[in-house]
């Protein structure tokens, strides 16, 4: 669980704000280069990294005209096998990859239309897609609907279970010997322009001349930040359903299943074990996760449309989290305006995907002092003239 300390009041070459998948990352990394690194987090690991179907999904989820995202995306989704195998090595536990590829299906006409134009995009992006008839789609996932119009297969994109890399990460960062502070950091401190450390709400303080933000949903509340340098993240909530596959109906699904039923999209994650992973409803409700009937009744709905076996499946789970979302939907990474004070958060929906890659970008700018050329595209003064709003009146057990 990582080497905690119940007194604080010394140094750190590193404090990392924020204990999920991107935070352990960093600060494993760091560790790793010999940096005494701390964590301050109450609850590692147990927030949005936890709920994630773990989708490295950079070319099923491309979207028109998010260039520099994709290229992110891309270069991730192919650090992940070293990473995992590298993680598996220190932790001696699983990291959770299945590199299984992805199958993107269409239930009626108008959603096959609408995946073809998907594909056709994907395919001008230079992307390796297939485009397969209904009958072919089928062939590829026996148990899918007999209705399935279309679909394409991409081979590129792959899942994680996410929690198998949380617990990884965790085992990892005790063995290079990260400090482990369940607190949370309720300000930066900061002198004239430069950060020095951080201050956790019990008033015990951590002095460091690097803090790496990766609070992910909760960014934009972190003290001690003017109102024009906090980064405009927002959570948003999504509802994950784990059903649990009868032995006779094992595998359900060999690949990952995104789908597009009557127009409502659903993705089907497959785990060894039996596990199915069903996801995810999108809404704007600020630091509510509470998981309403409406929000499992659509994706059981969706999810027995494009496979009907779903009804016979043992629900064994229902459970919200909170994306950290921007206003352009790209990761917030890099430089924030405060000497030492490094963003890593607003990865919406690619946090589990690019884990390997914000954690490589953000220890090298810690070691060279420099901006990555990745990270470019991702700073935080692309939003200069927004001034979010900071969320202070949003209760601080959300976390």
């Amino acid at each position: 669980m990582g080497k905690e300390i119940s007194t604080v009041g010394g140094v750190a070459d590193v404090v990392v704000v924020g204990g999920g998948l991107i935070g352990l990352a960093v600060a494993w990394r760091l560790a790793a280069d010999g940096m005494q690194v701390t964590v301050c987090d109450p609850t590692p690991g147990t927030q949005t990294s936890s709920v994630a179907a773990g989708m490295l999904a950079p070319i099923t989820e491309v979207e028109f005209g998010e260039d520099d995202l994709l290229a992110l995306n891309l270069a991730s989704v192919a650090a992940w096998p070293a990473f995992a195998e590298e993680l598996e090595a220190v932790a001696g536990v699983p990291a959770g990859l299945h590199r299984t590829g992805t199958l993107s299906v269409a239930y009626d006409t108008d959603d096959a239309a609408a995946l073809r134009r998907l594909a056709d995009y994907q395919r001008r992006l230079g992307l390796d897609v297939e485009e397969l008839t209904g009958r072919e789609t089928r062939k590829r996932e026996p148990l899918l609907a007999a209705g399935i119009s279309a679909g394409v297969w991409v081979p590129g994109d792959h899942s994680v279970d996410n929690r198998q890399a949380v617990a990884a990460l965790l085992r990892a960062v005790e063995k290079v010997g990260v400090n482990l502070v369940r607190e949370h950091v309720a300000r930066v401190l900061v002198s004239g322009t430069t950060a020095v450390g951080v201050q956790l709400d019990n008033g015990d303080t951590i002095t460091s001349s690097q803090i790496v933000a990766a609070a992910g949903p909760w960014s934009a509340q972190l003290g001690g930040i003017p109102d024009e340098l906090r980064p405009p993240v927002r959570p948003v909530k999504g509802e994950i359903l784990r059903l649990r596959v009868p032995e006779a109906y094992r595998p359900a699904l060999t690949h990952t299943v995104r789908a597009t039923a009557r127009g409502f999209g659903v993705y089907l994650v497959p785990r060894p074990g039996g596990e199915l992973v069903v996801g995810a409803t999108t809404s704007e409700l600020g630091y509510d996760t509470r998981v309403l009937a409406g929000g499992v009744f659509s994706l059981l709905r969706d999810a027995r449309t494009v496979l009907p076996i779903t009804d016979e499946l043992e629900l064994v789970e229902s459970v919200a989290g909170l994306r950290p979302a921007t206003p352009d939907n790209a990761p917030i990474l890099g430089p924030s305006g405060i000497d030492g004070l490094l963003w890593a958060t607003g990865h919406y929906r690619n946090g589990v995907l690019l884990t390997p890659i914000t954690a490589d970008l953000i220890a090298e700018s810690i070691r060279t002092g420099g901006v990555p050329k990745l990270i470019e595209p991702f700073l935080a003064d692309r939003f200069a003239h927004r001034v979010p709003d900071n969320g202070e009146q949003t209760p601080k057990v959300a976390r």
